[in-house]
């Protein structure tokens, strides 16, 4: 398993590029959300390996797909600069505190069927580009009320129905936790599926230790199921982010930073 840790939730009293920079110090891949706020000749300078980027600036899979496709084509431009290979998408634009710009709290059969057709597109989109589009679940009960689509259920339904290689899951253990728990029976069920896990701690939200689920068990029954993907950890720190990366990478690695 390769690690990776979020840069937007680490280090956060440094500059971003700093912040960047002593991730891939300490051995870690790098994780980012919206390009549109970065300095990409800044994060390539910096020598680090890029694990997942936010893969659209705006729209939704049931409205405004156009435009959603319209900045997913501009987003795979720059995780190219930055050889970044995997795309993160939510079933609607989050603004600000993760909330979406418009809440949805009920799924018709027709939005079913609309969020699969513009995931089609978008992995026909992600194979012209020879990368990859995740779809990340989320919480709705602590984090992100009225995202559509929002379970790990709901995600993995969707990337089955579609069915295509460079879609995949952006499984994520804490909204998973938060809203359905059962997680090492959830990974045994979606690894055909997933293209990236990610992992914070409940409640919370920081580094493996820090709550309630038992991360040497999870990281032994990714070893014992044959995951050899990325674990990234987006997670804040609980008091030092050099503690939370040596925290993280002993939960799944036994190794020293």
């Amino acid at each position: 398993m390769r690690l990776a840790a979020c840069a937007e939730m680490l280090f956060t009293d440094k500059p971003f590029v700093e912040r960047v920079e002593l991730i891939h110090k300490l051995g870690f891949d790098v994780e980012i959300w919206d390009h549109t706020t970065k300095d990409i000749d800044a994060l390539i300078s910096t020598g680090a390996t890029f694990s997942s980027m936010t893969g659209y600036v705006r729209g939704s899979l049931t409205f405004d797909q156009d435009e959603l496709l319209k900045t997913a084509e501009q987003s795979i431009e720059v995780a190219k600069a930055l050889n970044c290979p995997r795309l993160n998408l939510h079933g609607t634009e989050l603004g600000e505190g993760g909330l979406p710009r418009v809440p949805q709290y009920g799924m018709s059969g027709e939005m079913w069927l609309t969020a699969a057709k513009t995931l089609t597109r978008l992995a026909e989109l992600a194979a012209r580009h020879d990368v990859m589009f995740v779809l990340e679940n989320l919480n709705t009960e602590v984090d992100h009320p009225g995202v559509p689509f929002a379970r790990a259920a709901d995600t993995f339904a969707l990337v089955k129905a579609v069915g295509h290689p460079n879609l995949r899951m952006m499984l994520d253990l804490y909204h998973a936790q938060i809203g359905e728990g059962n997680l090492i029976s959830l990974l045994e069920k979606t690894l055909p599926y997933i293209g990236e896990l990610q992992v914070a701690d409940v409640p919370g939200r920081c580094e493996p230790g820090t709550g309630e689920i038992n991360f040497p068990a999870v990281a032994a029954a990714l070893r014992r199921i044959g995951y050899s993907g990325t674990v990234g950890l987006e997670a804040f720190a609980q008091s030092d982010s050099e503690l939370a990366l040596r925290r993280f990478r002993d939960a799944f690695t036994n190794e020293e930073i």
